[in-house]
């Protein structure tokens, strides 16, 4: 076999390892990102003095409802053809 193939196969595989290491380490900062940010939620949260009754109300008062996007007549009949 080419000695070059044998080594670009070698290399390929190597850089395959690197990028699921990479990846493996992203999803981990990606998870205590969001540990921190829950921490901090929780912490403002806190803060307020609220039972969670008192916090249910308020968030259900002050917080907009997500508004689910209703596609116009015409973007309708773009999507058709």
């Amino acid at each position: 076999m080419n000695p070059k193939i044998e080594k670009l196969r070698t290399e390929i595989e190597k850089t395959k390892a690197k990028i699921a290491s990479l990846q493996e380490k992203v999803r981990e900062m990606e998870r205590q990102k969001t540990e921190l940010e829950n921490t901090d939620i929780v912490a403002v949260t806190r803060s307020y003095c609220l039972t969670p009754e008192e916090l249910a109300q308020f968030l259900k008062t002050h917080v907009a409802p997500r508004v689910r996007h209703q596609p116009s007549e015409e973007q309708e009949a773009r999507d058709a053809e």
